[in-house]
């Protein structure tokens, strides 16, 4: 059964949430909502053509989506990829809370990520992106 559009809409409720976060000053949570809308959106993605769709990793749902990725999103997953886990959990640092550790400028990148691949994946679904798949 396809249900690529029910992780879309998934992925844009996750980007919504980024950007409110975003405007609280929740910089962490700004980061991870985004991270989450990029990992969603691939999924969506694969489900599209059929494909499984496992782990968290951008960078790995996107090597398995048999299409060719332009370099902006591929480096976009990359960074993303950095901040499912740091962004939620005290015990990856020496001490203090994620909090601590983020700021604006990380979350705006984290968003603009996050929105970059929404938006790419959207367009490969519905047509409007040229799509060259892998032999």
């Amino acid at each position: 059964m396809q249900r690529y559009n029910d992780w879309l809409r998934q992925a844009e409720r996750n980007l919504k949430s980024a950007e409110v976060n975003m405007q609280y000053g929740l910089y962490e949570e700004t980061c991870y909502e985004s991270q989450q809308t990029a990992e969603k959106a691939v999924k969506a993605l694969l489900n599209f053509y059929h494909l499984e769709a496992r782990g968290q990793s951008i960078t790995i749902l996107l090597r398995n989506a048999n299409v060719q990725v332009p370099k902006d999103i591929e480096e976009c997953g990359q960074e993303l990829d950095k901040h499912y886990i740091p962004s939620r959990y005290p015990d990856v640092y020496d001490e203090g809370p994620p909090e601590d550790y983020y700021n604006e400028s990380t979350a705006r990148r984290c968003f603009e990520c996050g929105k970059k691949i929404l938006e790419w994946v959207k367009g490969v679904v519905r047509g409007t992106v040229r799509k060259i798949f892998k032999v």
